[in-house]
């Protein structure tokens, strides 16, 4: 039995390696040259360690990539701080990062404290997001947390992450924004790069192979219900069977024989791009904070995170390392405009976070950018949200758009893996 497997990222290489261990032959498709999605990382400096193109952590409710990292070795890699989490409101920082931060949250009068901190331990303990039906965020928000809770807090930054798209996006993924969170935050040291590559490296002892740089160009079925891939380098390649986690427009532009009933129902949604820009900086730009919501307007990045002020420093070679983040429509000119004049634009506003910040503090720099990275979750989404077995024989699809209500992860992409492999007949 021969099967390919289409990305490289969390849900492709956890797919794959089950598979191999199988007995299935196993070969891994994957167009970057480097495995882990948007999960992958780039080395900062000499010493080995990777960075994350976009930054990442664990929460505590991630149950399935806590396993898989324990299952291949990595546990003791494994770290839970408990960074500090604020909000930038009126020029000043306020923290939002415990039940008594929420307390003492000026932004909010004390009654409207209260109702938030009501309402969110309440979808905290409750399990069931389908109480919800099709609300969306902002009336549940303005109803149960209050008007100046929702204009405040969650209105900036659902129109930072969503554009026009924020009024409609569906209560049920801010349930599990809510729900599935944890204050303590997991973190792989040395970078989760170390569980992809060890993915890959135990997919090849099972007999199983990975092509990095080759981009799958057609999907075709041919006789005998085996499926033709072709791509840019190398192949055609014949499978017995297929599992894609390509997204889903992706796999409907490259497939053939796709009913049109299909297309209608499943080639449907919107997605963003992610755009991050990272800095070394020679200083530390607003210790102790790790993340920062940016609720004032007139920046051009919805958060920053200042990655050493979770993990130290001393792990980047003295580096302090920050996050610029950004989702985007992929039509955005920070996707077409060179990084240089993209890093100019957004300096002069790390001076509003730290008056002391110098351009000169700025000693490495890098951009990352990636489509379809954030689906945007309107009422209507779950309606959409396409079958794991898809119309071809012996084709089978897992991507991002099918872990509703959550909307990505590495943890989902890894659960939705385990239900693909069930799937699979070796």
């Amino acid at each position: 039995m021969h099967i390919g497997v289409l990305g490289g990222g969390a849900a492709g290489l956890t797919a794959a390696m089950r598979l191999a261990r199988r007995g299935a032959k196993v070969t891994v498709i994957e167009k970057e040259e480097v495995l882990g999605g948007l999960a992958s990382g780039f080395k900062v400096g000499n010493n080995g360690v990777y960075l994350e193109k976009f930054y990442h952590h664990l929460f505590r409710s991630d149950k399935e990539i806590q396993a898989l990292i324990q299952e291949l070795g990595l546990g003791d890699k494994l770290e839970w701080p408990h960074p500090i989490t604020a909000t930038l409101y009126k020029g000043e920082k306020h923290r939002i990062d415990s039940p008594i931060a929420v307390l003492k949250y000026k932004p909010f009068s004390f009654p409207n404290r209260v109702r938030f901190a009501a309402a969110s331990a309440y979808l905290k303990f409750e399990k069931d997001y389908r109480k919800f039906g099709k609300q969306t965020a902002m009336e549940w928000i303005k109803k149960w947390m209050g008007k100046q809770v929702y204009e405040v807090q969650w209105k900036p930054l659902l129109t930072a992450k969503f554009s026009n798209f924020a009024p409609q996006i569906s209560m049920p993924w801010f349930w599990s924004r809510v729900h599935e969170r944890s204050f303590d935050l997991g973190y792989m040291r040395g970078g989760f790069q170390q569980l992809y590559n060890r993915l890959g490296e135990e997919i090849k002892k099972a007999g199983g192979e990975v092509k990095l740089g080759v981009a799958v160009t057609r999907i075709v079925s041919i006789e005998g219900g085996k499926t033709r891939i072709e791509t840019d380098k190398g192949g055609p390649y014949e499978f017995d069977e297929i599992v894609t986690t390509l997204p889903t427009r992706l796999f409907l532009r490259l497939a053939e024989g796709i009913p049109d009933d299909y297309r209608q129902k499943y080639e449907w949604g919107d997605a963003l791009g992610a755009h991050v820009v990272i800095l070394s900086l020679k200083e530390k730009l607003m210790p102790p904070i790790y993340w920062l919501n940016i609720n004032d307007p007139g920046y051009p990045f919805l958060v920053v995170v200042e990655h050493t002020n979770y993990i130290p420093s001393s792990d980047y070679e003295g580096r302090n390392l920050i996050y610029l983040g950004n989702y985007l429509p992929m039509d955005h000119r920070y996707f077409k405009q060179s990084d240089e004049e993209t890093i100019a634009e957004f300096l002069p506003h790390l001076k509003k976070l730290n008056p002391n910040f110098k351009e000169d503090w700025v000693t490495e720099s890098w951009v990352f950018k990636a489509p379809f990275a954030q689906p945007i979750v309107t009422r209507d989404y779950e309606e959409h949200i396409p079958p794991l077995k898809t119309p071809l024989p012996n084709v089978y699809m897992g991507n991002m758009f099918q872990v509703y209500p959550q909307d990505r992860g590495q943890n989902y992409s890894i659960k939705l893996a385990d239900e693909l492999v069930k799937l699979v007949k070796v």
